[in-house]
């Protein structure tokens, strides 16, 4: 007879946290963030940290290079996708390594046969305002010019002008030279009061820019998640079947951490991927394992030599896994049975294994929910692939910028190498959407935020680390009229668009 649970999998808008003691101590600014992103052992140190318990996901639509600086500037980690070729997935994670804090590199290239109207498709998709002219039109093509918002008067000019008619061109450019340090670069700008400040090599290619923006920035920025040579860690999606091939590419790229990116992490081929990295490389290479949703698939994982553990399954907004085949759990209850095996484990090997919760996030205090039950981080899609910063391109709909955002089971991203189902895998179905979300501008301002809150509400439960969060938080099951009541009832929200007369 099948196994059934007892209790049903619930979500994590089915419960509230209720205050604890916030002593004259307790206040925001004291809160610390910091959690590890691999196991070890007990009374050591993770050879891996975050400082603030956010990843992103492994998709095409969230994680590429720009998305990748960025968060590691705000102190997470993202997992550049695999669903493309080794070469390419290897080369972005070359380029996150190579751009040094504060050396950006250029995701807006054009060429000088390019138009106006190529330049104003590229900043709609992008939202970038500074664009880099190239020989080729490519990234590390050779400069060749500069174009931003003061070059062009897009009303006065016809759409068909070519991009060397209007661009600085690179006689005109001041520029440093590769190797320079950022306090270099940063006393350049301010000297020459320039906005931004390209970076080319001897033979004039482009290396990256280091813009004027971003001087306060990286002064404010203590989180910076850096490897020891100071560049950005960065992790990259495998899976099951080509890993000979791409784990030693990436390796070679300089990746920091590895994830099999499977729908499903209870597998021999997730085992025997793992023992391959092991057999090759031993313990220098970190390589996370999941999805699971028990204490079964965690053990499993963890006795194969899984670095975190991610949990989740069916749970993001794009995935249709449980209405395609009718498997999963509740986030909220897969979080923490997976949380108390993981404490189990701990208590009888002494190796701790970090918790990654996958899916399930729709609020900000979802992530603080995930921590209380147990999670060491989360992985995020929808959240990241709102920002300017992930690769996905931005679409204006009946007036309002939106971000295309597609499922990695969709039919769009075809990475039918995540499904382990073993053979010759043809999938005749899907499980994933292709779909939109609202835009809303930069990762920073927006993670800022969402950190603020968990900081907040962590000293309202009378916690400053993710530690005391988990050992002290008290959860509450709430109902569904408490839902209703959580939020604004019985008024009519002002609209502030709309004019209302004083009687």
């Amino acid at each position: 007879m099948a196994k059934f649970f007892k209790e049903p999998s619930r979500t994590f808008s089915e419960y509230l946290l209720v205050p604890g003691y916030t002593g004259p101590d307790c206040t925001p600014d004291r809160v610390s963030l910091k959690t590890p992103l691999v196991k070890f052992r007990k009374g050591e140190e993770p050879a891996l940290s975050l400082n603030i318990p956010m990843v992103s996901a492994v998709m095409q639509s969230v994680s590429g290079e720009e998305m990748a600086c960025a968060l590691a500037r705000e102190g997470g980690v993202s997992f550049i996708f695999g669903s493309q070729p080794i070469e390419s997935q290897a080369e972005m994670v070359r380029n996150v390594k190579s751009s040094k804090a504060g050396f950006v590199g250029s995701d807006s290239n054009l060429s000088p046969e390019s138009t106006l109207a190529d330049v104003l498709n590229l900043r709609e998709r992008t939202g970038h305002s500074t664009m880099a002219v190239t020989d080729t039109g490519k990234r590390d093509g050779k400069l060749v010019g500069l174009i931003t918002s003061r070059d062009f008067r897009e009303s006065r000019m016809d759409k068909n002008t070519k991009v060397k008619e209007f661009m600085t061109p690179y006689e005109k450019l001041i520029v440093g030279m590769d190797g320079i340090s950022l306090s270099e670069a940063n006393d350049i700008i301010w000297d020459h009061k320039l906005n931004q400040l390209p970076i080319v090599d001897e033979e004039q290619h482009l290396k990256s820019i280091v813009f004027r923006k971003d001087y306060d920035s990286h002064k404010e920025n203590p989180n910076e998640l850096l490897d020891d040579n100071k560049r950005y860690v960065v992790g990259a999606g495998i899976n099951t079947r080509d890993y000979a091939e791409r784990v030693p590419a990436l390796v070679e790229a300089g990746v920091d951490i590895l994830v099999i990116d499977s729908s499903e992490g209870y597998s021999c081929w997730q085992a025997e991927t793992i023992q391959w990295i092991r057999k090759h490389y031993g313990d220098t290479v970190k390589v996370g394992a999941g999805n699971v949703v028990d204490g079964d698939g965690f053990r499993f994982l963890a006795e194969a030599g899984a670095d975190f553990v991610k949990v989740g399954i069916g749970g993001g907004s794009i995935c249709i896994t449980r209405e395609q085949k009718g498997i999963g759990r509740g986030q909220a209850t897969a979080t923490l049975d997976v949380a108390q095996a993981r404490d189990e484990y701990y208590r009888n090997t002494g190796v701790y294994i970090p918790v990654c919760s996958d899916g399930g996030i729709v609020h900000d205090y979802h992530i603080t929910l995930a921590l209380a039950f147990g999670a060491d981080f989360v992985m995020l899609g929808r959240y990241f692939a709102r920002f300017k910063e992930a690769p996905n391109k931005r679409v204006s709909i009946n007036g309002n910028y939106m971000k295309e955002y597609w499922g990695e089971g969709s039919a769009r991203a075809r990475n039918w190498q995540r499904y382990d189902v073993g053979g010759e895998n043809k999938m005749s179905f899907v499980e994933g959407v292709d779909s939109y979300v609202p835009y809303a501008g930069s990762l920073r301002d927006n993670v800022g935020l969402t950190i603020s809150k968990i900081k907040h509400t962590m000293c309202n439960c009378g916690c400053l680390t993710i530690e005391e969060l988990q050992r002290d938080a008290k959860v509450t099951l709430v109902s569904s009229t408490s839902i209703v009541e959580g939020g604004a009832h019985d008024v009519v929200v002002r609209d502030e668009n709309i004019d209302a007369k004083v009687q």
